[in-house]
Formats: structure tokens, sequence, C-alpha cells
């Protein structure tokens, strides 16, 4: 199904060849990724990218805190296309006023800015850019990790709110010249088989070992032209949980297709990798030999065949729960997953399909087809269904599909991104849950582990979780039917933007200074953050040993994105799930005039979002110390923030333990030159032992920003 490659190849006369590494240099050159880059990149050195985007967009948890630190940095006018969607915060379900409150501010914003705003339920972030932005050879930067056009043929960031900021004061997004692998797509998917299934195995085979990480993911092959669009952008989406850079297609008449139906066909071009392009490594998927997946709590990455699972259930199941008793306290008699394991088989609790991922027009399609003339059920299953845009939703209500699923018992919900993160068809304890969706980190879902409740989510294909609800909520694998949908390579999808020219705002180019931004009550600016000192004394906040900390356990997604135009509120939630005591230990360090510091093993796994680094800020740290850093987008905040990313290599080994004082003398020497390591005074119960503390990689500006204490304060010295 899956070969990884760990070396060099060529791509030559459509297949992967050995490599000469003598011949690297100038074959690297040849890849989509390198001329795309090129094309956007300042610097004038391909080793040292200075990148400035085509477009950008945020949704309405991050674009408050973006366009608040470019208005402290001197913005006058956003100077590129930047789209504020609504699709997080949409429901407006908690705290009052104020999500709602966040939405008429970025109307304001978009008036006075000269921006493009899109009300709450028209689309998702990544489907409106998909139908109105990405094009062949462009580049797209948006504050969400899934931010991913590769198979429109554009090279997309999903990045924290920093990295935006740069971009609207008129700076470049900055990292040295990235490795590309190439994924080589060959043969046709099995009829029952969905773009979730390729991407599932495509994660499973890539993420535990980094093989991926940081990295630009080039697709070629003749499997590409079996797969429709949607079928693309499916596995696309999905490419971000792999831990890669980003990614990039081959295009071809289906793209053009596309781009056509879409009133756009001016941006499309052919894009192939030229013959004999250098990849620094390889994946090769067989697409006919891909089954049915499952992804099983709490990560992506833990996938099995739906048939591996059947078959293994009462093992496998076990060793889950097992894994979830070693992560969260719960309290005896907690429901269990193996509770789950009936005499029929696994049974399932709800299905959602939904997001960037699920929600797309050929997932719906088949799902409608599946269930045509049939009902999920009376009993506890139920399933819910989120088109991810209008136009989406006013094509499946022509061609009767949502019709179908009404009749099912199937829930019909507007395009909203809260299944993904923990805001929308939250589960009941113990449920088992399976989604077409991004994620399945713990408490993703909305549970709350801390307070004795716990649900558990597995991710598959929406044509897997039709044929489970036809079943009933017993889990069923799509290729189990008697009769199963044919996947087509073109869609007779018609796209019709009447909801988007009947609702959204567009005013790039048309920026009026005259319009006031209006604020909500919750709407705060940043405080204050001071400079670096000449030599740094830091107490340990938290101490974690988990082999991979996510963003939001940095900070839970779910209820508190309400909070998140407010950096001290939101600030009261910062760990809040993984360390309860975190918050306190961080006042009470500032309160001694300390600043605080957080180890964790492999911190920043998954969502973009600037505030796992912000709320650390606000209350006083000054750095974090890992052994890595899951992700490059996660170390930029940190940057941006004004935390220091150290590194620590032998972090396990030394045991930073809550309450561990780390004092750095010359902390600001160190900065302002150019080394990589720095030496520093552990102390543990009055007895101090010298470590060695790294920050590979720093550039000479984000020295100077951590110097400066923020991104803010950076802008404002240059003035």
């Amino acid at each position: 199904m899956i070969k990884r490659i760990e070396h060099g190849v060529f791509y030559k006369n459509g297949a992967l060849v050995e490599a000469d590494p003598s011949l690297s240099a100038s074959a690297r050159k040849l890849t989509m990724a390198y001329s795309i880059l090129e094309k956007h990149n300042t610097s004038g050195n391909m080793e040292r990218l200075k990148i400035k985007f085509d477009a950008m967009a945020s949704h309405d948890i991050t674009y408050v805190g973006i366009i608040q630190t470019a208005r402290a940095s001197g913005l006058k006018e956003f100077p590129l296309s930047y789209v504020l969607t609504n699709c997080h915060n949409s429901l407006c379900a908690v705290g009052g006023t104020i999500n709602e409150d966040d939405h008429v501010f970025g109307l304001s914003a978009a008036k006075k800015y000269g921006g493009e705003f899109v009300p709450a339920h028209q689309s998702v972030i990544h489907q409106y850019m998909r139908e109105r932005y990405a094009g062949c050879g462009k580049m797209i930067l948006a504050s969400d990790s899934h931010t991913r056009y590769g198979a429109l043929g554009t090279l997309s960031v999903g990045e924290g709110g920093g990295e935006l900021s740069k971009q609207l004061l008129g700076r470049t997004w900055d990292l040295a010249y990235p490795q590309v692998v190439a994924v080589c797509l060959k043969g046709k998917p099995q009829p029952g088989v969905g773009p979730q299934d390729v991407a599932l195995a495509l994660i499973g085979a890539t993420f535990a070992d980094g093989f991926v990480k940081n990295k630009i993911l080039e697709f070629v092959g003749d499997g590409i032209k079996h797969l429709g669009m949607d079928y693309r952008n499916g596995i696309d989406v999905m490419t971000t949980e792999t831990s890669c850079l980003s990614s990039v297609w081959m295009t071809d008449e289906t793209v053009k297709e596309f781009l056509t139906k879409h009133g756009r066909v001016n941006e499309y071009k052919p894009l192939a990798p030229q013959d004999g392009a250098y990849y620094d490594s390889a994946v090769e998927i067989d697409l006919s030999k891909v089954e049915p997946m499952i992804a099983l709590p709490f990560h992506p990455s833990n996938v099995y065949t739906i048939a591996d699972l059947k078959a293994n259930a009462a093992d496998i199941l076990a060793s889950v729960d097992k894994a979830t008793a070693e992560q969260f306290e719960l309290p005896k008699g907690t429901p269990t997953l193996l509770s789950k394991l009936t005499s029929d088989g696994i049974r399932v609790d709800q299905g959602v399909i939904a997001g960037c991922s699920g929600g797309l027009y050929q997932n719906l399609c088949r799902a409608a087809e599946i269930l045509k003339n049939t009902s999920v059920g009376v009993d506890e299953f139920w399933l819910s269904v989120y088109p991810s845009s209008t136009p989406i939703m006013l094509a499946l209500i022509r061609n009767g599909a949502l019709a179908d699923l009404t009749s099912a018992g199937a829930s019909i919900r507007s395009a909203f991104c809260g299944p993904c993160f923990g805001a929308g068809d939250v589960p009941a304890n113990g449920a088992l849950s399976i989604r077409h969706s991004t994620r399945n980190f713990p408490n993703r879902e909305g549970s709350k582990p801390g307070n004795g409740q716990i649900s558990y989510v597995a991710l598959m294909d929406a044509r897997s979780i039709a044929a489970t609800a036809k079943n009933h909520g017993l889990l069923t694998a799509a290729t189990e039917l008697d009769k199963i949908p044919a996947e087509p390579e073109t869609d007779d999808y018609i796209y019709d933007p009447t909801p988007y020219q009947s609702r959204v705002y567009h005013g790039f180019g048309k920026a009026d200074p005259s319009q006031p931004l209006v604020f909500g009550p919750n709407i705060a600016d940043w405080p204050e953050m001071p400079a670096m000192p000449e030599d740094l004394e830091l107490e340990i906040a938290s101490a974690i040993y988990d082999d991979v900390t996510t963003t939001d356990e940095l900070i839970p997604s779910g209820e508190t994105s309400s909070y998140r135009s407010n950096p001290m509120k939101l600030a009261e939630f910062a760990l809040s799930r993984k360390d309860p005591g975190y918050v306190t230990r961080a006042k009470r360090i500032h309160a001694e005039g300390l600043a605080s510091a957080v180890f964790a093993v492999k911190p920043g796994d998954g969502s973009a979002r600037e505030q796992a680094a912000s709320c650390q800020r606000v209350l006083g740290a000054a750095a974090n110390i890992a052994c890595e850093y899951a992700t490059k987008r996660y170390r930029s905040n940190l940057v941006n923030w004004g935390m220091i990313p150290f590194i620590c290599e032998n972090g396990k080994e030394i045991g930073f333990a809550t309450g561990d004082r780390v004092f750095i003398p010359g902390v600001r020497a160190y900065l302002e030159g150019d080394g990589e390591e720095i030496a520093a005074i552990l102390t543990r119960d009055n007895v101090k032992k010298e470590i060695i503390l790294k920050t590979p990689g720093m550039t000479r500006e984000e020295r100077d920003i951590v110097l400066a204490g923020c991104l803010i304060n950076y802008y404002k010295n240059q003035k």
C-alpha cells in the first residue's frame, strides 16, 4: 500500500529512480516547489527564503489578534488580499455578545483597511479559499494549520498570527530552503475507498518518526489522473497531520475544469516537475491497495485498517484504553472504548461529516447514495452533516442529495468548523464518535477529562461513516456494502456564487481610513511585554513528559475560543486541561520578579494558534525548553511573542521539574551575537548543575524580535 524511500531520488519519465547525489544541487531546482518558492522569494538567496504571499486568510478565532498586532505596529492598509472568514465562533453560543462582537470588529476592519469579509455560516475558511483564491503557482498564508491548497497548484502555509501580521506590515515569511519529498501516486482507488482513507494511510506511515516533518510534499504520478478534484483536496488538507510544511500537486485538466467552473480559468497553468527533478526522499502509494482506514483516539496517526480493527477488536481497543488510562486521571468506572465491542461488532454512537476535509461535494454525494431510501435508525446512533460552503449546500439541494440525507435521518447543518475543534456535536460521556474531520486529539471533540468526562473520536472517511449509519451504528467499511457507489474521476458539481454575491463584503483596494474600528467589551489590546534582560532567571512552571504535546493541550479549543480577543482572559485557560495548576504558578513566579518557562519533550503539534505561545507570554514566560519542537509554526509563535525557543537535547535525562530554577547569565549578549548554545545553571533543592541550552537556526531577525520582547515591540523600535 505505502512504501517509503528514505534517500534521494530523481523523477524521470513519470517514475522515481535512483539518484546520483552529486547531481542533486542543480536537480533540486527542477521541482514544482522550487519554481513557486523562487517566484515568491525576495531575498535573492534560495537557501534563505524571504517569502511574500499572494493572499491571506484568517477566521474568527484569529483575525482580531492579528489585526490588533499589526495595528499596534503601524498598520494603515491591507497590502494584499486578506480574507476574514467566520467559521469557528459562528454559533455565538458562549460568553454573551463577545463572539458576534468579534464579527462586527472584523467587518469594520475590512472596511477600514480594505479586506474581504465572509459572514458566519457562508463557508469554512479553506473551502472559501479553494473556491475563490487558490490557483496554479500561487502562495497563500492563513492562520490555520490545515491551510493546504496544493491540489490546486498552490503552495500554502498555516502559521501563527504573528507571521500574518508581518505580511500586513510588508515584511516576509523567512525560512531556510526546506527539503522536498515526492509522494508518488499509482493506480486507482477501489470503490468505497475515499480521500480520508488515503490520507490516514499516509499519516500513519510518516508521522511518528517525523519522516516528512517541516518538509514540502510534492504529489506526482499517474494515479493523480484517476482522482476527482474533491478527492485530491480531501487528501491534501490532511497532509497537515503528517507534520509537513506544505504541499503541491501536479495539475491537469481536472484542475482546469475546477477553476473554469469557479470563473478563474486564467489562474490555471500546468504544473509538473521537470524531468530529472531531485527529491530528498519519497513515498509511493498504490491507491488500488488502500483499504478503508480508521484513526483511533487520540491522534490521526493511530491508524488501522477497519478490517484489521474488526478482526482484532478486543486487543486493539484494550490497548487504546490502556493508553487513555495512562494519559488521563479518570474516575473509577469511566466508560471504556472496549465497552463498545458487542457480540455484533463495534457499536458507534455518533457520526459527523464536516469541515474542510469532510464536507465536500463528492463526499456528501457518496454518503447520500449509500443512505438513500434507508434510515440511520431510532436508537443511540445519530449523524450530522455540514456542507463546507453555501455553494456546495446549494448544489446538494439542487441534486437531491440533501433530501436523501435528511430523509435518512441525518441532521443538516451550516458551514462550520466546530466539530473539528470541540464547539459542535460534543458526544456524550463514554460515546464513540466517527468523524470525517481533521483531528481526534484529546478534548478536541469538546469533552473535559479533568471534570470526569471523556468521549472517543475516531477519524474515518464519509463513505464508511455512511455505511456505518446505514447499519444503525455498527462499524462498517464502505467496501463491505453490497452496492458500492462508483467514484467519479470528474464531477457534476455546478458552482453557483450567488450566496457569496449576496453576503460577502469585498473591500480589497477600497480601504477607508475614516471608518472606525468597532470594539466589543471583550476586545482588548495586548499588554505591555518587557524586553529581554541582560541575565535571565527562569522557573519551570510546568514540566510535560508526553511524547508529543499538542497546542490543544497548551491552550484548549472549544468554548475557550470565545475569549481569543482578550489576551489576559484567555490566558486563564492556559494548560488548564493538562496542568490545572500552571496559571497559578506562572502568576506567582511573575509576582516574584522571575520569568516562567514550560518544559515539554516535543510541544506544538496541531493547530497554528498563536495563543499557545501568547498566553504563556502574558503570564510572564520568557522561554520554553524542549527536546525538539513539533512544528515550525509553534516555534515561530514563541519567537514572535518574545520567548526563546530553547532546545535541551538531554532534557528527559535532566528531568526538568516544576519549581526548578534555570539561570542564564549574559542571555542578552548571547542573542545579540550569533552563537547557537549557551551555558545555564539549573538549581534544584539548592543543588546547582550546569546545563547547555541551544537555539539552532535562530536568525538575526528572530533574535532581534526576542530581544525587543515581542513582534509588536520590534516594529515599534524601528519607527
